[in-house]
């Protein structure tokens, strides 16, 4: 019997045209052209798992992803035949043999993303599918701290996107009817200006669902005036999604870092 190997993929790609990473029937996804690929070189129908589940239209820099295989075939060769079968908008960066155990998502402690808004009043033919564009006015030191004021241990109810089904499942967990599991630690939380680009850069243990474009949706209110910076305490304190600004598009996200 061939002894399993744990292979680390490194990944990069355009979510511009995918329905997001996880695999759904007829639909293009970043899971299911992997699968495939994967599949046509070693013959091995499997589910590679990535470091979390990137939204449709959502970018990344460097998605992590690990299955096992019994194929012997060098890790080089390996990275080689993936991205000459893998579209274009997706590439293999990079490719490692882990221990035995190592998982995308369980095994990481950290992850980084960053939200790219265009502030000029033009954005350039080849940025659109890769920037928000936002050209009025923002109150861009205002939003700054609001940005640091979710720095720490929260809960980001308020921030996760509602799953009725979920919700329902964790109060129950819970014992009491109160929310237990939307509790996360961000490190880092702030906006830095690059000519006519605006990119929050967000850091932390890990994310809920649509949790970061919920901040920017809500730290936009902020550089609109239409709340004050510290009235994202409150939002947090309040634990109701309905109490956050909107969810922010898809196509400014990225995936930039997963730590291990």
């Amino acid at each position: 019997m061939a002894k399993m190997r744990t292979l680390k993929l490194t990944l990069a790609y355009d979510g511009s045209a995918f329905h997001g990473w996880q695999v759904q029937p007829g639909k293009a996804t970043i899971q299911g052209c992997l699968a495939e690929a994967i599949e046509g070189l070693t013959g091995e129908r499997l589910l590679p798992q990535g470091s979390g589940r990137t939204d449709a239209g959502v970018h990344a820099l460097a998605q992590i992803a690990t299955f096992e295989t019994a194929s012997g075939i060098p890790t080089a060769n390996i990275r080689v035949v993936l991205n000459d079968r893998l579209p274009p908008a997706i590439r293999v960066t990079g490719i490692e043999e882990m221990p035995e155990g190592f998982h995308a998502r369980h095994s990481a402690h950290a992850k980084s993303y960053h939200y790219r808004i265009w502030r000029g009043d033009v954005v350039p033919p080849f940025l659109h599918r890769y920037v928000t564009h936002h050209p009025y006015p923002l109150d861009e030191t205002a939003m700054q701290q609001a940005a640091a004021l979710v720095t720490g241990e929260h809960d980001f109810t308020s921030f996760a996107a509602v799953d009725a089904d979920r919700s329902q499942r964790m109060a129950e967990a819970s014992g009491d009817g109160k929310l237990t599991m939307n509790v996360r630690t961000i490190y880092e939380s702030r906006f830095e200006r690059h000519a006519d680009e605006l990119v929050y850069m967000v850091r932390g243990n890990g994310f809920l669902h649509h949790m970061v474009r919920n901040l920017v949706g809500t730290f936009m209110l902020v550089g609109k005036r239409n709340i004050p910076a510290v009235e994202m305490l409150a939002i947090l304190e309040a634990k109701d999604r309905r109490s956050a600004g909107p969810t922010a598009p898809a196509e400014g996200l990225y995936l930039v870092n997963v730590e291990y």
